[in-house]
């Protein structure tokens, strides 16, 4: 089985609220697509102008091995601008539900059908590739949807986009209504999942496993409303879940996930599936003992496969055989004695503070029960917190480097 991925980041991606993307970034991010794998990036949406123009039109001249594509309504002048940018595969979408329709529209299911022809027939006049979007497609009335599919393919459209526009689908319901779509006809499909239900991903690999050939995805899920199904969950589930390489360099996917992040202004939460930084973090003393004996027996895949590092994060959680690690990367060896003692003291800490602790406080959480057990006496919890963040003269134990 061979699946593609159209990355939609610098169309629908920048269509979540509040984003915009400058030239500069929106080029960087085609390059860093092309470098990562995707078989072709949709960059825009001509018709907005020249500004979304001029980010196209040099994409297309820096000479990608993926595909550039726009986004263009039935419109002959949303083609023509598209041509204007030098592009050689537009992607033509309709809404084809009954609320589309009739409300966004205010047209016919037969004005429809008439439009993409016409649509269509302009773009090929012209000699460029198409594909063409069912808008809504998870709402349409199925015997419509598979008439305009059939125009689609009469007119010579590469495939037809499956969107499920409102994130309306669960995995169920996508493999049931692709699979009967790709019975019906022979046009290769492509699925463009809305993550309204968090489900965007799952209905994605369910498209896959009905027979679309392509799957569209943003970096980080970034879209419209909640989001798109996001590119990095896609292409990892797909490699490790479904055994289909779409053969990505998926080392460079933190590296993309953290400037698109940076871009649009929003922050790459730890917690996000893939290339959130708590993937790898173990802090549970269960998790960390298991991980420092065989990485595998609490990670799916490596670190370094998607650009990451594995962290033993010290906290409330924790335990001795994460402390004694901890210590020892630090070049000082604690008996058990020493990690019991020293995990009294790394909870306490933890829980006043609220959070996990750096090294540079270990350290000093170290010094004070060497201090104290040389005194023959015991620091409060609230000392220990306190001595965690106070200033220190420079300390005679090792320099500490982040791991």
């Amino acid at each position: 089985m061979r699946v593609r991925v159209v990355d939609t980041t610098l169309r629908d991606g920048e269509q979540a609220p509040g984003v915009a993307f400058n030239l500069e970034e929106k080029v960087t991010i085609a390059r860093m697509l092309d470098r990562l794998g995707v078989a072709q990036i949709e960059a825009g949406t001509p018709a907005m102008g020249e500004i979304e123009q001029q980010a196209i039109k040099a994409i297309v001249r820096m000479g990608l091995k993926c595909r550039i594509s726009t986004w263009n309504r039935m419109l002959w002048e949303d083609i023509r601008a598209s041509l204007a940018c030098g592009v050689r595969d537009v992607h033509i979408s309709a809404p084809v539900s009954p609320i589309q329709i009739r409300y966004k529209l205010g047209q016919s299911h037969q004005w429809v059908l008439e439009r993409l022809r016409q649509a269509c027939l302009y773009a090929m006049d012209h000699g460029l590739r198409v594909t063409v979007g069912a808008e809504d497609a998870s709402r349409a009335d199925p015997v419509f949807l598979l008439e305009f599919a059939f125009l689609a393919r009469e007119l010579g459209a590469e495939r037809l986009r499956y969107c499920d526009t409102v994130g309306v689908l669960d995995p169920f319901a996508t493999f049931e209504r692709l699979a009967w779509l790709k019975e019906k006809i022979d046009l290769e499909l492509e699925f463009h999942g809305h993550n309204d239900f968090g489900l965007a991903t799952a209905n994605a690999l369910a498209a896959v496993k009905a027979g679309a050939g392509w799957v569209d995805a943003t970096i980080c899920g970034l879209g419209e409303r909640a989001g798109n199904a996001a590119l990095e969950e896609v292409v990892m589930a797909l490699k490790h879940l479904h055994g289909v390489d779409p053969g990505f360099k998926t080392e460079r996917l933190r590296e993309i996930a953290a400037y698109v992040a940076r871009a649009s202004g929003r922050q790459l939460p730890a917690w996000k599936p893939i290339v959130g930084s708590n993937i790898f973090a173990h802090e549970s003393g269960i998790h960390a003992d298991g991980t420092l004996k065989d990485p595998r027996t609490y990670e799916v895949f490596a670190p370094e496969e998607v650009g990451l590092e594995r962290q033993i994060v010290i906290g409330k959680h924790s335990g001795t055989a994460a402390i004694k690690a901890k210590f020892a990367a630090y070049g000082i060896a604690l008996s058990q004695d020493d990690a019991a003692a020293m995990l009294e003291r790394v909870r306490a800490a933890a829980v006043q503070l609220k959070r996990s602790l750096g090294d540079q406080e270990l350290i000093y959480l170290y010094e004070d029960y060497l201090l104290h057990q040389a005194a023959g006496t015991r620091s409060a919890p609230q000392a220990v917190a306190a001595a965690s963040q106070e200033k220190r003269p420079e300390s005679p134990l090792p320099s500490v480097q982040p791991l």
